[in-house]
């Protein structure tokens, strides 16, 4: 069975298409120090033994960065210039007055090929560290081989200093995360090596000091591949990694994160997943009802520990830390995917804060104010009575109650015959609402039934709910289409494996924010209309049905009212 770790472990994918372009760069950067530091440190002549490895390693740095430029869309003027250098470096060798000027510029390209490695960090101080170690580490393998009179240590010490400064600014240095992940035993190898290195060059074991030194760039190189692990499991705080399992990167979420009963989430792009824990049977992951992707309730034991995450016989462990505290009570049950929801929504916008408190456990000012301007908009209207549609949490319990007293002060009735001047209100969960909204909609093909609508509290916009019924409105104090909004629902489906956005996540992402006035929006279901492959489009019609950032699936979302009173 392959058993890997996912992303806290830090490690490289173990995919063969993502991993060969990595050993095909340490490769080129290998040969390619190995002939920079020979042209640099030659004085004179070399010997037969030594020319030949020289000619035969450039030959190896050339063919590899011209199937660098076929293989991995390397620049084709670098590729050809470093094809071109390195040849240079070989013809000249024994012409140390031009080969040294030769193996610079060589040099200054390795340089610049390993700092395109490592952009993404966006530091200039890890451009000046890349600079030092690289340039350092050529010329110590050449006058390692060649000229053992010069003070080698220095060569080491410059990578010595260099790697601590880069272990330093990784943030492992003080967790065992620099122990238990790529990252950190990869940067403890380009300190490490070259003290052993720098101990070898006291004796006259030239060839193994060279080794050490051409060991210690590889570990180097490999540092800008190795993806930075996450931050350590913290009790209470939502575990969300990305496991590698049978060749496919799959968002996983934890949630609460304490001992006992937890939500482990995987949105539905990962396919048919198990989830367990070790000693207890393996639990399939499947869909909850008004909730995207797939669950798993597991038990998890207090302290450290691990979740494993299978795809057939393929496996990787996401390793949890509970701690001994209990969570939230609705973080699990029918109410738990909206509370991981807003945990998400938090972890993708960079925030890692305990889990204290599930939307479903209290009413929002916020949404009180909203469910009672919904009830004088459906007053204005002329809707004489309302179906209410609750359940037992705490927040459906209060919303229920505004919206009845609400109704009371505008002589609405709550209850009573559905087919004459009624409208619909659901302030349920989401679980409760998904069940009962498809079987109004069916309701409403048989008889004319709710001819007023159907309403949702602000909570319940997501896709399933929204794709459950052909139409409904719910009232919002923002809009779905304004840039933040957008922002969000293309954050957590490009983190989250597809994931559409949920009010939950949408709130825990961007933070308190001063409140605005609510609005009745508008959901419907949307089907494309069918195009000829020679038809053309009419201007400002969309080409696909789903867009990045839209709430809901296939479905549009747009006001129908002005600011509510």
């Amino acid at each position: 069975m392959e058993h890997s770790h996912g992303d806290p472990l830090g490690g490289i994918p173990p995919e063969a298409s993502s991993a060969w372009p990595l050993w095909l760069r340490l490769a080129l950067v290998l040969t390619t120090a190995f002939v920079a530091g020979i042209g640099f440190a030659q004085t004179g002549e070399l010997s037969r033994r030594l020319r030949s490895g020289t000619v035969l390693l450039a030959a190896a740095s050339a063919a590899l960065s011209l199937v660098s430029i076929v293989a991995v869309n390397v620049n084709v003027f670098g590729g050809l210039g470093h094809a071109v250098l390195v040849s240079a470096v070989a013809v000249l060798l024994g012409k140390p007055r031009y080969a040294r000027w030769v193996a610079g510029a060589l040099i200054v390209l390795v340089v610049a090929e390993t700092t395109v490695w490592t952009a993404g960090e966006g530091s200039s101080l890890q451009l000046v560290l890349d600079t030092a170690y690289v340039v350092a580490a050529v010329a110590w393998l050449g006058y390692a081989l060649l000229d053992r009179s010069r003070p080698l240590w220095v060569f080491g010490g410059v990578l010595v200093v260099a790697g601590l400064i880069r272990l330093g600014t990784s943030g492992l240095v003080f967790d065992r995360r620099i122990y238990s992940t790529a990252l950190g035993l990869v940067l403890l190898a380009a300190i490490l090596v070259p003290v052993i290195g720098m101990l070898m060059s006291r004796t006259d074991t030239a060839k193994y000091t060279a080794g050490a030194v051409a060991a210690a760039l590889v570990a180097w190189s490999a540092a800008a591949a190795v993806p930075a692990p996450p931050e350590l499991p913290v009790p209470g705080v939502p575990v969300l990694v990305e496991a590698s399992v049978a060749g496919q990167r799959v968002p996983v979420l934890i949630s609460p994160h304490r001992p006992g009963r937890n939500l482990v989430h995987v949105p539905a792009s990962a396919g048919a997943v198990q989830v367990s824990v070790p000693g207890r049977a393996p639990v399939n992951a499947s869909p909850v009802a008004g909730a995207e992707g797939s669950w798993a309730e597991v038990d998890l034991p207090a302290g450290r520990g691990e979740v494993v995450v299978a795809k057939g016989s393929a496996s990787a462990s996401v390793d949890v830390d509970t701690g001994d505290q209990p969570g939230p009570s609705l973080a699990t049950g029918v109410d738990g995917p909206e509370c991981a929801s807003a945990a998400l929504g938090g972890l993708v916008a960079g925030v890692r804060q305990v889990l204290t408190r599930c939307p479903a456990a209290a009413l929002s000012d916020e949404d009180a104010d909203a469910l009672r301007k919904l009830v004088s908009f459906l007053n204005s209207r002329g809707v004489k009575g309302i179906t209410l549609v609750s359940d037992d949490s705490e927040r459906s319990v209060r919303a229920a109650a505004v919206v009845r007293d609400a109704a009371t002060n505008a002589g609405i009735r709550i209850g009573g015959d559905p087919r004459q001047d009624n409208a619909l209100v659901a302030v349920a969960g989401w679980s409760v609402a998904a069940s009962a909204l498809p079987k109004v909609t069916a309701q409403q093909a048989e008889a004319p039934v709710h001819p007023h609508g159907i309403y949702v509290a602000p909570w319940l916009l997501n896709t399933p709910i929204g794709t459950s019924v052909t139409t409904f409105s719910v009232p919002l104090r923002f809009d779905p289409r304004e840039e933040s909004a957008v922002s969000y629902a293309v954050t957590v489906g490009n983190k989250f494996g597809g994931e559409s956005p949920t009010i939950a996540g949408f709130h825990a992402w961007r933070g308190s924010v001063p409140a605005t006035g609510a609005q009745i929006y508008a959901v419907a279901q949307v089907t494309a209309m069918p195009m000829g492959p020679d038809e053309v489009h009419a201007p400002g019609m969309p080409m696909i049905e789903e867009l990045a950032g839209q709430w809901i699936a296939k479905a549009t979302v747009v006001p129908v009212s002005a600011q509510l009173d």
